[in-house]
């Protein structure tokens, strides 16, 4: 008996508990608002769930009705399986850090390239074959230079650029 009444407790929920959760998921329903169209696309939504989201993109300038269509959609999300939905968006988001890892990966190589020089730059070519060896040599040459004259400019950028597009991640 003990165990139904722990059953019991567990299945009570407080208003104010209640209440974060219906919070909680106006948040989320506004989040998935905000989202671009193309981001959408990538989303399985239901075709009910759409329709909500095209009307939500009417009256995004009306707040009060938007409000009132959130809290809406909110309900409506709480009767849906979130998970297919909640790992797209985590998909989305972790491209971008992949993203971000990848330019972070190639602005390191670009600095030890111009601090290191010949070295590196051999090591490179062997790597990645479809990199030219003057061009590559010459934009680490007048990056250095432009370090040395504490102008940062269009050399770091171009051997910045060339990495970019001959270095696949």
């Amino acid at each position: 008996m003990p165990e139904s009444a722990s059953e019991f407790d567990d299945e009570l929920k407080s208003k104010s508990e209640i209440k974060r959760e219906m919070h909680q998921m106006q948040d989320f329903a506004l989040k998935l608002v905000k989202l671009s169209k193309h981001q959408r696309s990538k989303i399985p939504f239901p075709d009910d769930f759409k329709h909500e989201l095209v009307l939500a993109d009417k009256i995004l300038n009306k707040h009060e009705a938007l409000r009132r269509h959130i809290r809406h959609m909110a309900k409506v999300l709480c009767e849906m399986d979130l998970e297919p939905i909640n790992h797209a968006l985590d998909v989305m988001a972790n491209k971008h850090q992949q993203e971000t890892a990848k330019f972070v990966h190639l602005e390191n190589l670009r600095d030890q390239l111009i601090e290191h020089g010949n070295k590196l730059i051999e090591d490179l070519l062997k790597e990645h074959e479809s990199m030219e060896r003057q061009k590559l040599r010459q934009l680490v040459r007048q990056a250095t230079k432009e370090n040395k004259a504490e102008k940062v400019g269009k050399y770091h950028r171009d051997l910045f650029n060339y990495l970019k597009s001959n270095i696949q991640l």
